[in-house]
């Protein structure tokens, strides 16, 4: 299972700045979501990435990454491998593809169930051997047959009326849209986490056009919450915002 964080700007600007002085604390969630941590970038039609498989907190490069990927959008993720899933650089997230970058909190089985419904060109992309590389890829699949929100959308719709899962909050953005969606299990909270009961909440903030997401376990006072089987749709170019029910 693994830690969200996502954002998106009017001009560019980085984690530190955007999130403020509670980043820390988010970051230090690294101490029980320890196995990869990533950063991914989207402008000017191209996704960057940096990523490790190992602790953001042990990471000699984070402070300095952080800093260099400044951007009108960019999302971090903190990487705790599901059981029996390698950990290693591959299967680290985030996935990117052209200006599309994803992140997922969760699990689905088996890992490759999606696969064959997805569109062999996309499919041949992957590199490693995690449900959540091929939960990017079906939705890359649904988003050249219906558009960016409407396929993630109905990507997300399939999933959640016919796969087993424990979640499938995820986060996405292109150079146009930034999505964020909040679809889980409560009973399959993992045992870790277990008295945590809003251990796969996402919330969100706006602050003057900065819209902020990110998953629980840190100081989010004032926030909205994504309700449970909820995506929240952000228009990154005329900066309006709406949740809508899956």
């Amino acid at each position: 299972m693994c830690r969200l964080l996502g954002y998106i700007s009017p001009t560019a600007t980085t984690f530190n700045d955007v999130v403020g002085s509670n980043f820390n604390e988010f970051v230090n969630l690294a101490n029980d979501h320890g196995d990869g941590w990533g950063i991914s970038t989207t402008q000017n039609q191209k996704a960057s990435l940096y990523k490790e498989p190992f602790a953001a907190t042990k990471s000699s490069r984070f402070e300095d990454e952080i800093a260099k990927h400044k951007s009108n959008a960019a999302l971090l993720h903190l990487r705790w491998a599901t059981e029996g899933m390698p950990v290693n650089e591959v299967n680290t997230h985030p996935f990117t593809y052209q200006d599309t970058t994803f992140i997922h909190n969760g699990s689905i089985s088996p890992f490759d169930c999606l696969d064959r419904l997805i569109d062999k060109k996309y499919l041949e992309l992957a590199k490693g051997t995690t449900d959540s590389e091929r939960y990017f890829l079906y939705l890359l699949t649904q988003i050249e047959k219906h558009g960016f929100v409407e396929g993630v959308k109905e990507g997300l719709s399939y999933i959640k009326n016919n796969c087993t899962f424990s979640s499938i909050n995820m986060l996405i953005i292109n150079d146009t849209t930034f999505m964020a969606a909040c679809i889980y299990y409560q009973d399959k909270i993992p045992e870790r986490f277990k008295n945590d009961a809003d251990y796969y909440h996402l919330k969100y903030t706006n602050q003057n056009g900065q819209i902020v997401v990110a998953s629980s376990g840190w100081n989010q006072d004032g926030w909205q919450e994504i309700g449970n089987g909820s995506v929240l749709i952000v228009d990154r170019v005329g900066q309006k915002e709406k949740l809508e029910k899956i």
